[in-house]
């Protein structure tokens, strides 16, 4: 028995080891990021400034790829059955956990199919009107889609997508009879939405401030429960007279499921350290998004919070793909 328990010991030794020389090794070459989204998008943002930091940060370059297509599913699968080596990794936002409750099935399971590496922002979403479309607040705009049905239209980046759940989180507490536009990501929404193709949208931030400013878009509220420093003049949905609505965008980093623990917790670690660096908080700030770093354990916990509070989302606003 002793020596049994000798070789356990030893063993377990050796484990410690080769994890700890892995480590250490990590990266040594560069490391695909991949972001199931349109370029141009608000995770295709964060994704780059985050890759550019950790490849000065690693010394290894942080390679970002761009696999958009089925609500996030298609780039988000690439990397379920990718190598656990910590060279395959995916940025996926709230969409990750709306997905489930919106398909018939996914070709991988939101969290056994995936390591969490760990959190890494959160970001409001905007209400924007086309400023043809003659609404100054929330109320003007529930009251003109309610005496004049299905004449007014919300674009998304998808069907699925976090822009399509909050319009229908708004439409389910507000009762305004709204039209979902899906496209195939959120820069041609904008487009449409600046263009006035389509009435009305969820974007993100950076959106706003591109388009606010300067008259081409009207903002009307921010999602979540607090206003955003970017657009100090803008009304949460609460204060605009829309109860119970708080809800923002998270991001997150996610390796394959057996991703050794010794590179999850490296990359949590140059995570924590980049998200303090000035330039990025600079960036982070400019495109409308708050550092949230959080530990791997702590993310999969949050997450399965998530995907039981968005189930309830899509169940009670009767959302289904078109």
């Amino acid at each position: 028995m002793r020596i049994f328990n000798k070789s356990l010991v030893a063993a377990a030794a050796l484990a410690l080891s080769l994890g700890s020389a892995l480590a250490q090794n990590y990266p040594n070459k560069p490391v695909r990021l991949i972001i199931p989204f349109a370029p141009g998008g608000f995770t295709d943002v964060v994704a780059r400034i985050v890759g550019q930091k950790l490849s000065v940060s690693m010394g290894q370059q942080f390679v970002v790829e761009n696999k958009a297509g089925a609500g996030s599913t298609i780039g988000t699968d690439f990397v379920a059955k990718a190598p656990p080596d910590g060279y395959t990794l995916v940025m996926i936002s709230t969409t990750h956990v709306i997905s489930p409750w919106i398909y018939k099935s996914l070709p991988y399971d939101p969290i056994k199919s995936f390591t969490m590496v760990g959190k890494l922002a959160d970001s409001a979403y905007v209400l924007l009107v086309n400023p043809k479309l003659p609404v100054h607040n929330v109320k003007e705009f529930v009251a003109l889609a309610k005496a004049k049905p299905d004449t007014i239209h919300y674009a998304s980046s998808g069907n699925g997508s976090s822009q399509h759940l909050m319009g229908g989180l708004f439409v389910s507490l507000t009762g305004a009879p709204l039209n979902h536009v899906p496209y195939r990501g959120s820069s041609g929404a904008a487009q449409d939405l600046v263009a006035g193709v389509v009435e009305s949208s969820f974007a993100g931030v950076p959106n706003a401030l591109a388009q606010v400013p300067s008259g081409r878009l009207r903002a009307l509220a921010v999602t979540t429960a607090k206003r955003v420093p970017q657009l100090p003049d803008v009304p949460t949905m609460q204060e605009a007279g829309v109860p119970g609505y708080a809800a923002s965008v998270w991001l997150a980093l996610l390796a394959p499921a057996g991703t050794p623990p010794e590179i999850v917790n490296k990359l949590n670690a140059e995570i924590a350290k980049v998200m303090k660096d000035p330039e990025l908080r600079k960036a982070f700030d400019a495109a409308g998004v708050e550092p949230d770093p959080s530990t791997p354990q702590a993310m999969s916990e949050y997450m399965v919070q998530e995907m039981a509070r968005w189930g309830k989302v899509v169940k009670d606003a009767g959302i289904k793909l078109e």
